[in-house]
């Protein structure tokens, strides 16, 4: 399986890849995990705006919930451990590590880039859950340790340039 194919037996429009791809979002090239990330900036901006901080960690959870009912069954099927077009993990993190930012472009964009550093490097526990859970709940979770260094990281610069 090449890093953009989709696992044997599901189709793009089957619900257990739209949601692990995040609607193909972890299709595209180059950096999927940063393509999936970036589709929680809108999101978590709509969400933020209409129901507070309290609605963006109810969108996070409900993503981070329906990832790993989907990510379970595609790495099932997949040959992978952690499949590269699988980036609902990235949108349940970023919208987590958002409900930090203040409503600001410039802080959405910082709290992007902070994420992404940690979830690439995988500072532990995120490298200890990669390694330790070979299902969804290994995909899903690296990221929510990654999301609270990066969480962590913005809400220090928050502090420093208010």
């Amino acid at each position: 399986m090449n890093r953009h194919s989709l696992p044997r037996g599901l189709s793009a429009w089957h619900p257990v890849c739209l949601i692990s791809t995040v609607f193909g979002c972890g299709l595209l090239p180059l950096a999927p995990g940063t393509w999936g990330s970036a589709a929680a900036l809108p999101l978590a901006w709509l969400v933020r705006d209409a129901y507070g901080i309290p609605g963006l960690v109810a969108a996070a959870a409900g993503a981070f919930l329906l990832g790993l009912w989907s990510t379970t069954i595609y790495v099932r099927r997949s040959s992978e451990a952690d499949p590269g077009p699988i980036v609902i993990d990235e949108l349940a993190g970023q919208l987590l590590v958002l409900t930090i930012a203040p409503l600001q472009w410039g802080w959405f964009v910082t709290g992007l880039v902070l994420f992404r550093v940690f979830d690439i490097i995988k500072p532990w526990p995120a490298s200890w859950a990669e390694r330790r859970f070979k299902n969804g709940l290994g995909v899903m979770l690296d990221d929510i340790f990654a999301a609270a260094y990066a969480g962590a990281a913005l809400y220090a610069l928050v502090v420093i340039f208010p």
